[in-house]
């Protein structure tokens, strides 16, 4: 068994995020001073995003824009041998080292996710936050939010995020998953509803389960970023990466 002591490096895209970077991060503080590295990669904030990140994070790094080269940059300059990628509003329960760590004991799963709960109002987003766990479970297939993990060498194994402009947590989990199926912490990390509340609760379903279905039919990550509404975005990428569809 591999019981190999994780060193973990946790790694943050930002985009724009002044009105909450610093909540995020503060809450990452006991597990810096457990010896946690705090890589914060910004996308190119033309807000006060890096000056709020700074006293807050061990590495703070520029790189182009989007959150597959965000990601990829924070992990080349990662120094840990576990890697826990974490969007800008999502927050980790406490103790979260020590659930990976319990997650990658044995040595027989070298990556995963936590669940996770959406935190609004709303109470359809109740069941939207426990439909993804399930179809998570159920296709060894992890989003972003729930804050994927995974051992440096499976990482490299796997050749890191697509270059893709949308869906790059989807195509991660797809080549991870041939390594070893994921594991899935029930402890859930808290993500914020906002955007589908800014956008309207049904109508952001609506879209998510539609790019889901589109890129499963093979339009690119390019296309799909524009009708998210995500532009300026990374360039398309070789129908390599453009060909891995979500498994249902």
């Amino acid at each position: 068994m591999n019981k190999t002591p994780i060193a973990l490096s946790i790694v943050v895209p930002v985009l724009n995020e002044a009105s909450g970077i610093a909540v995020v991060l503060r809450r990452l503080a006991p597990l810096r001073a457990l010896g946690a590295e705090i890589i914060v990669v910004d996308g190119g904030s033309d807000d006060a995003t890096r000056e709020l990140a700074a006293p807050h994070a061990d590495k703070l790094e520029r790189a182009p824009r989007g959150r597959a080269a965000q990601m990829n940059a924070g992990a080349a300059l990662a120094h840990g041998n576990v890697l826990l990628f974490l969007h800008a509003d999502t927050l980790l329960p406490a103790g979260a080292d020590r659930l990976v760590s319990a997650a990658l004991y044995d040595g027989t799963r070298v990556w995963g996710r936590f669940d996770v709960c959406i935190e609004s109002r709303h109470r359809l987003l109740h069941v939207v936050a426990a439909m993804m766990n399930l179809r998570s479970r159920i296709t060894g297939v992890a989003t972003g939010d729930q804050a994927i993990f995974v051992t440096r060498l499976a990482f490299e194994q796997a050749g890191g995020f697509a270059p893709i402009a949308l869906m790059e947590d989807i195509a991660l989990s797809k080549r991870l998953r041939r390594i070893s199926p994921p594991a899935c912490i029930d402890t859930p990390v808290i993500t914020s509803g906002r955007r589908w509340e800014t956008r309207g609760v049904w109508r952001t379903i609506a879209l998510m389960w539609g790019l889901r279905l589109a890129y499963v039919c093979g339009v690119a990550p390019a296309t799909l970023a524009r009708w998210y509404g995500n532009l300026p975005v990374a360039p398309a990428a070789p129908r390599e990466h453009q060909a891995d569809g979500l498994s249902r």
